[in-house]
């Protein structure tokens, strides 16, 4: 298939990229570089040996977006939106434009060009405070926060068009907690200064470049009081969003959870890259954010079952690729100086 991957240049964007060539697609990516990186578009090309075309374009942007899937595309993978809860909180219109409003423009333009297949990177922040976990997709929907409430309102206008369009076919994945990089090192997740998630804050702690951990709560109701979350490799990731596209063959809406199944506390998490890294990762338990919830992890046997897929990579190996990410990169596709990288322990014991 020719894919046009909105949000490309970005970190499961630019993984995914690198998977979908692999798996024999023709890839376009149209980004505004907002928080993606042109690094990163030339990485995939010399990752994958391909001459990718970039567009910079913005997904609110309709007459750039016509004017690049008139070429003619089989389907499309919408990454492209703004992702930090924290910063959603403070700025509720920016992430409803951006993230809403650009899903109607690219639902438009997708209409207009006659381009019938999309596959949508959602979130398990759709869920909020889950009853119960293992979460499966029947779970209720509790977005809580302006970025969730945005994801959710991304999937229920799909929705509505793949109800009023028999043609039209989406798969929406829902996945939890992204980590990794790719295994060469080359690519990675490059935050914009103090990391949000977690694996990117531990690197960082680990290389020196912030002196510690906050780690939000220690009184949760898990084995060692901090959160518990369902960390899966952006490499699996990309696989899903490849496999995806198989799917739409079929027509309609699909909703798929993407995570591994099993949850690992903060502490679990610094304990396992000390382990990779042989550095020290000092932290502080610091009071609870609002909206954190004590563990969340997924079923994901609905897309074990739908797309013949199981998420390959454990812990330790996400570590490893995350800390040889750091080592490549200390300061991100900013800097390509490589630094002296500390020996990596292969992927065994912790699962």
């Amino acid at each position: 298939m020719k894919v046009l991957v909105c949000g490309g240049a970005g970190y499961i964007g630019s993984h995914t990229c690198v998977a979908l060539i692999e798996q024999g697609h023709e890839v376009v990516i149209y980004d505004n570089l907002c928080h993606g990186s042109i690094s990163a578009v030339d990485h995939i090309r010399q990752l994958s040996g391909a001459s990718v075309r970039f567009v910079e374009g913005d997904i609110r942007d309709r007459e750039s977006l016509e004017a690049v899937l008139a070429t003619g595309f089989d389907a499309v993978m919408h990454f492209a939106a703004l992702k930090i809860m924290s910063e959603s909180c403070r700025f509720p219109l920016l992430y409803f434009d951006n993230n809403v409003a650009g899903t109607i423009t690219l639902l438009q333009a997708m209409q207009a060009t006659g381009v019938q297949r999309l596959v949508f990177s959602s979130s398990a922040a759709v869920y909020g405070d889950p009853d119960v976990v293992p979460i499966s997709e029947d779970a209720p929907l509790r977005a809580c926060n302006p970025y969730s409430h945005s994801k959710l309102v991304m999937e229920q206008l799909i929705e509505e068009v793949c109800d009023a369009r028999p043609s039209f076919s989406a798969t929406i994945l829902r996945y939890f907690n992204p980590a990794g990089a790719h295994p060469s090192g080359l690519m990675g997740e490059d935050p914009c200064g103090v990391p949000t998630n977690l694996m990117p804050y531990v690197s960082q702690v680990a290389a020196g470049l912030q002196e510690r951990l906050h780690v939000f709560g220690g009184d949760y109701p898990t084995r060692d009081g901090t959160g518990v979350r369902d960390y899966i490799h952006v490499m699996d990731l990309a696989d899903a969003h490849a496999k995806a596209l198989q799917l739409l063959r079929h027509g309609g809406c699909h909703v798929l959870n993407l995570g591994t199944g099993r949850g690992y506390s903060v502490l679990e998490v610094v304990s396992a890259f000390e382990h990779v890294s042989g550095c020290r990762v000092p932290y502080e338990i610091v009071d609870r954010r609002p909206g954190d919830v004590a563990e969340v992890w997924a079923d994901p046997s609905r897309a074990e079952k739908a797309l013949g897929w199981r998420a390959q990579h454990d812990l330790v190996r996400m570590c490893a690729d995350a800390w040889r990410w750091q080592s490549m990169h200390p300061h991100g596709y900013q800097s390509a100086q490589v630094i002296e990288l500390r020996q990596v322990v292969p992927s065994t014991g912790l699962r």
